[in-house]
């Protein structure tokens, strides 16, 4: 896998991986407004969700610029799978948030296999290359730690959290449990420094 590659496919990634958060939140929104009634803090975090993984294909499309025949893959998947997990949703949350978790564990797959690249020398392109600045922002990039290696070990924590979350959201009961993991955008980024700490980034 070159530099190229691995973007096209992280391109690719992120463009489906942020359907499933949109397509939940909105139908929950539309069936808290038929009921008349609160969602218990869900319909938050699965938005959030579906921000982040549009700010992470965001963040690689400043790497590189997809061409027409990219383009033209991510709508028809993207056309597909809405409409695919829109009626799954309808039909079964809980085994859609399982799904989700399993997807979003892939992508940690993913993400792993492409720092362990980096790691051993094999993506030389990488080694000196800077996040870019709205990556920076976002994520609150100390100085020193603001190279490609940290930026993937961000993405990747991003997506452990997915994982996590969606599981655990599968585990409950989807009309009256209350989503634990409800929270303002404090107690997420404490997440994601939790989930990074074992990785000891260390600066560039």
């Amino acid at each position: 896998m070159t530099e190229e590659k691995w973007i096209t496919r992280f391109v690719f990634l992120e463009s489906v991986a942020g359907v499933p958060g949109m397509v939940a939140g909105m139908l929950r929104h539309l069936k808290s407004i038929r009921r008349m009634r609160r969602d218990n803090g869900w319909i938050e975090t699965l938005l959030e969700e579906a921000y982040n993984e549009r700010m992470h294909l965001l963040t690689f499309l400043k790497l590189a610029e997809p061409g027409p025949t990219m383009r033209f893959m991510v709508l028809g998947a993207q056309w597909v799978f809405f409409s695919g997990f829109s009626l799954a949703y309808l039909i079964s949350p809980q085994i859609c948030h399982r799904f989700v978790g399993y997807l979003e564990e892939e992508a940690v797959i993913t993400y792993s296999k492409a720092i362990i690249d980096l790691e051993n020398g094999y993506l030389p392109g990488w080694e000196g290359l800077q996040a870019p600045e709205m990556a920076i922002k976002y994520w609150q990039m100390p100085e020193g730690q603001r190279c490609m290696h940290s930026l993937l070990l961000y993405v990747r924590a991003d997506e452990a959290k997915h994982r996590d979350v969606n599981h655990a959201l599968g585990n409950l009961d989807q009309n009256t449990d209350p989503n634990p993991f409800a929270a303002g955008p404090e107690g997420n980024l404490i997440e994601k420094k939790q989930l990074l700490e074992p990785y000891h980034i260390i600066g560039c």
